[in-house]
C-alpha cells in the first residue's frame, strides 16, 4: 500500500515535472522564435538596403561607361580624321616622289646620251692628239718622254721661281708687321727708361799733386808701397806717367779700397805703414758702406723686393765692374727697366722679369774667385739665396748656356742685349773690331756662289754679292739663312746683324 502510494507520488510529480519543464521550454522556444523574427526582418532590411546600393552603383557604372565610351567615340573619331589627313599627305608625297623619280631617270638618260657624246669626243681628241703627236715628234725629231721631261723642266723653273717670290712676299710681310711691332715695343720701352748714363769706368789711374809724392809713396826701402800692397791686395805701378800711380788688380773692390787709400793717404800727407793700415781700414768700410749703399739704392729704384742681404751686397759690388767700358751696375738696372716695361707691353709676368734682369749679372760679382761662366755662376748664388726658380732660369739662360723656360726669360736676354747695343753703351778695342769684320767677310766668301761680300755700319750690317749663274731667288734666301745660323754659332757679338743677299742678272748686248 504505501508502495503503491509512494509509486502513484513519483507519478504525479513527474507528471508535474514534465509539464513544468514543458511550459519552460515552449517559452523559450517563443522567445528564440520571436529574437530569429527580428534578426530574419533587419537581414531582410539589409538585403534591400544592399540591393539598393547595387542598383545605384550598376546606374553609376552605366553612366560611367556611358561617358567613357563617348570619349572613346570622339577620340576614335579624332583619329579617324587625322588617319585620313596623313593618307592625303602620303598620297601627295607619292606623288610627288613618283614625279621627282621621272625626272631623275630622264635626267640619267640625258646623262648616259651626254657620257656617249663626251666618249666619242674624247675619242676623237685622242686620235687628234695622236696625230697631232705623231706630227710634232716627226717635226721636233723628238721623243714623247724628251718633250715630257723638257716640260717638266720648265714647269719646275716656273714653279720655284713663283715659290720664291712667294715665299719673299710673305717672309717680307711678317718681317714688317714683326718689326713695326717690336719696334714699337721697344721704342716704348727706351723712351720710358730714359737713362742719364750708359758708361762708366772705374778708376784705376790716381792722380799726384806732384811727382815729389812717388817718393813718399815708395817710402824708405819701399816699405809703403810694399804695406800699401800687402794691406790692399793690389799692385801699386810708379812708372815715368807724370804725377800718377797706377792701380793694378783683378779684384775691382781691392781696386776701390787701394784708390780709396791712397787718396786719402796724398791728402792727410802722412804716410807711414801705421798710418797706411789705420787708413786702409777705414777705406774698406767706407767703401762697404758705398757697396751696401749702391745694392740699396738699385733695388729700391727698380722696385724689386724681397732679395736677401747678401744679393743686396753682391749687387752693390757691381758699382765697381765694368764690362766693355759700361759700368755692369747701371746696365744690370737699365735692364730691369727694360725688361720690366716689354713684360708690361707683353702682358707677361713684370715683377719676375725685373727681378731677373737686375740679377742676371750677379755671377759677376764674384767670378774673380769663382771659376765658371758669370750666368751659371750667378744662378747658383741666386738659388742659393732663395730666389724662385723661374728668376734662377732667366739668370742662367740670358747668354744660352741654359735653355729658357719661359718668356720672361727670354725677355731678359732681349732687354740684356738691348743695354748693351745701344749707341755708347760700350766701347771696343780697333782689333776686336777689325777681327769681327775680317770674320764676317770670310766667313760670307767661304760659301759657294759668293762673288763678293762687304762688312759695313760698323760690322753690324753683311752685304754678300752672289753669281746670279749659280745662285737662283729661292737658293739666295736659303744662303742668307744659313750664314745667319753660322755667324750665330761661331761668333760672339753685341747686338744683330744684318745679312743683304744681292743677287743681279745683266743682260749686255753690242749693237755694231
Amino acid at each position: 500500500m504505501d508502495v503503491l502510494v509512494a509509486l502513484v507520488v513519483a507519478v504525479i510529480v513527474g507528471a508535474l515535472g514534465f509539464g513544468v519543464g514543458y511550459l519552460l521550454q515552449s517559452r523559450v522556444f517563443t522567445a528564440k522564435k520571436v529574437e530569429l523574427e527580428t534578426q530574419r526582418a533587419e537581414i531582410q532590411q539589409k538585403i534591400a538596403q544592399a540591393d539598393a546600393q547595387a542598383k545605384d552603383i550598376i546606374l553609376k557604372a552605366k553612366d560611367q561607361a556611358l561617358v567613357v565610351r563617348n570619349e572613346q567615340e570622339a577620340d576614335n573619331k579624332r583619329r579617324r580624321v587625322e588617319l585620313s589627313r596623313e593618307d592625303d599627305q602620303l598620297r601627295q608625297r607619292r606623288e610627288a616622289l613618283d614625279k621627282r623619280l621621272e625626272q631623275i631617270e630622264s635626267r640619267n638618260r640625258k646623262l648616259e646620251n651626254r657620257e656617249k657624246e663626251a666618249d666619242r669626243a674624247k675619242a676623237r681628241m685622242d686620235e687628234l692628239e695622236n696625230k697631232k703627236l705623231q706630227e710634232i715628234q716627226r717635226v721636233a725629231a723628238m721623243s714623247a718622254e724628251e718633250a715630257r721631261q723638257l716640260l717638266l723642266q720648265a714647269v719646275e723653273k716656273d714653279t720655284r721661281q713663283d715659290s720664291a717670290r712667294i715665299i719673299r712676299e710673305i717672309e717680307a710681310t711678317a718681317k714688317e708687321e714683326g718689326e713695326r711691332r717690336a719696334r714699337e715695343i721697344l721704342t716704348t720701352a727706351i723712351e720710358r727708361v730714359a737713362s742719364d748714363q750708359v758708361v762708366e769706368s772705374t778708376v784705376s789711374l790716381v792722380p799726384l799733386p806732384s811727382d815729389e809724392m812717388k817718393g813718399r809713396i815708395i817710402g824708405k826701402q819701399g816699405r809703403n808701397i810694399r804695406a800699401i800692397e800687402m794691406l790692399t791686395g793690389v799692385d801699386l805701378v810708379v812708372d815715368d806717367t807724370p804725377e800718377a800711380v797706377i792701380i793694378s788688380s783683378h779684384n775691382p773692390i781691392r781696386r776701390e779700397v787701394a784708390r780709396v787709400s791712397l787718396q786719402k793717404l796724398i791728402s792727410d800727407g802722412r804716410i807711414h805703414p801705421g798710418r797706411i793700415e789705420k787708413i786702409v781700414e777705414s777705406a774698406e768700410e767706407e767703401v762697404n758702406k758705398s757697396i751696401l749703399e749702391a745694392g740699396e739704392a738699385a733695388v729700391l729704384e727698380t722696385g724689386v723686393g724681397n732679395l736677401h742681404p747678401e744679393l743686396v751686397k753682391m749687387l752693390g759690388s757691381l758699382k765697381f765692374r765694368t764690362s766693355y767700358g759700361q759700368n755692369v751696375l747701371a746696365h744690370v738696372v737699365e735692364t730691369s727697366f727694360l725688361a720690366g716695361m716689354i713684360a708690361a707691353e707683353l702682358k707677361a709676368d713684370v715683377k719676375a722679369a725685373k727681378m731677373g734682369a737686375l740679377l742676371h749679372d750677379i755671377g759677376k760679382a764674384v767670378t774673380h774667385e769663382v771659376g765658371g761662366a758669370h750666368a751659371i755662376i750667378g744662378a747658383e748664388y741666386a738659388r742659393k739665396y732663395g730666389v724662385p726658380e723661374n728668376v734662377c732660369n732667366m739668370i742662367a739662360s740670358h747668354h744660352g748656356e741654359v735653355e729658357p723656360k719661359s718668356i720672361e726669360a727670354v725677355l731678359v736676354t732681349a732687354a740684356d742685349a738691348i743695354s748693351g747695343a745701344r749707341p755708347g753703351a760700350r766701347r771696343e778695342s780697333l782689333e776686336q773690331y777689325l777681327k769681327r769684320v775680317e770674320a764676317l767677310e770670310g766667313m760670307a766668301n767661304a760659301m759657294p756662289g759668293v762673288q763678293q761680300s762687304y762688312a759695313i755700319q760698323a760690322g753690324r750690317e753683311l752685304r754678300i754679292i752672289v753669281k746670279p749663274e749659280q745662285i737662283d731667288d729661292l737658293s739666295a734666301i736659303n744662303l742668307s739663312k744659313l750664314i745667319a745660323r753660322k755667324i750665330e754659332e761661331n761668333l760672339e757679338y753685341p747686338g744683330q746683324i744684318k745679312i743683304t743677299v744681292i743677287r743681279e742678272q745683266r743682260a749686255v748686248e753690242y749693237a755694231k
